[in-house]
């Protein structure tokens, strides 16, 4: 089945990895349009190394379809709200399938405008949000995709989660070559990454998370809560950009706020829809300056910083070079796969 098992574990090449997705998630009823994006983004996280937000969680997504509490065959719909606004209604169903609709509008409205926001209701969990940015970079724009999501990082000085590891991505076309791509979560790392440590029963690494009481842990199976980017020094950076993405997935879009979500993982109850938020802009190189002086001044600057003086053994990269090149070897070497999602997709 194209797979290879070495110290890391099973690597599984992509096609193959793929096509179990894929029929995991028709397996549980997912309608072909909307199991065609999850899959679409579940896999662009596992080729680019965001294995947290990968194929890991095709097994979470087939038991919500099964419980109930995601909609099998969403019907979406786009109201528009301006000339430059609109609002996808995603129907309680797969995220990816809403986040793809609502960047594709986005760039259609910023062909018009050359700056359109699109808005999210009614919508769940979207997996890696690079994913979104990343197709408006490839549609010749510049993208962001934001969501909240359920309360599980602490506040800065903070002893009880509030904010969810709620990402902020980034994405720019350059001419020639692969996208500009910032894909972060606001968090110190996202709480899937957690779960993917307990799973291989790895530790975590210093000043990341925290146990039950607040004290910082490296222990994968005691921490109970995630410390926001910047640690236990500057996380008040990270608490406050992780309220951006609230502000413009909830606060704005009238959806759920991160301490009011039925939790994610852990609950009893996976038939109850989450009304979750996102949010996703566009911008249109060629309403502003124009997209061959972009192109010209983006090519200079990332030559620019990929040139600039490195610390001795250093190397500087721009946003998404860590990912691409980790692409190009998932490409050789095939993804790896942890132990759970491989008894799961029978790989």
């Amino acid at each position: 089945m194209g797979r290879e098992m070495d110290a890391a574990g099973l690597k599984v090449m992509a096609e193959p990895l793929e096509q179990a997705v894929t029929a995991a998630l028709r397996d549980a009823g997912a309608s072909e349009a909307s199991l065609f994006d999850a899959t679409k983004a579940m896999m662009h996280a596992s080729r680019h190394g965001v294995d947290s937000h990968g194929v890991r969680l095709t097994e979470h997504y087939c038991n919500m379809l099964r419980g109930g509490r995601l909609k099998r065959d969403p019907q979406l719909t786009v109201t528009r709200r301006g000339a430059s606004s609109a609002i996808v209604d995603g129907d309680d169903g797969l995220g990816h399938h809403a986040a793809y609709r609502a960047m594709a509008e986005a760039v259609a409205l910023a062909r018009e405008a050359g700056i359109a926001g699109v808005g999210v209701r009614r919508s769940s969990h979207l997996g890696a949000a690079g994913a979104y940015a990343l197709a408006a970079a490839e549609a010749g724009c510049i993208g962001f995709a934001t969501t909240n999501t359920d309360s599980m990082v602490a506040l800065f000085d903070g002893a009880a989660r509030f904010h969810g590891t709620n990402p902020l991505a980034y994405a720019a076309p350059v001419p020639g070559s692969r996208p500009w791509l910032l894909d972060m979560a606001t968090s110190s790392i996202p709480m899937n990454r957690v779960l993917l440590h307990r799973s291989l029963d790895a530790p975590l690494p210093q000043g990341v998370a925290a146990d039950a009481q607040g004290a910082v842990t490296t222990d994968p199976h005691a921490a109970e809560m995630l410390l926001p980017l910047g640690g236990t020094d500057y996380g008040y950076k990270g608490a406050g950009l992780a309220g951006l993405a609230t502000l413009l997935s909830a606060v704005l879009m009238d959806t759920t706020l991160d301490p009011d979500f039925i939790p994610m993982y852990g609950g009893s109850d996976i038939s109850t829809p989450r009304n979750m938020g996102h949010f996703f802009f566009a911008i249109d190189p060629a309403r502003f300056a124009g997209s061959d002086v972009f192109a010209a001044n983006i090519t200079r600057y990332l030559g620019a910083l990929r040139s600039a003086p490195t610390r001795e053994g250093g190397r500087v990269m721009a946003p998404g070079d860590r990912e691409w090149d980790e692409a190009d070897r998932r490409v050789v070497s095939g993804i790896p796969v942890d132990p759970d999602t491989v008894r799961f997709l029978r790989l």
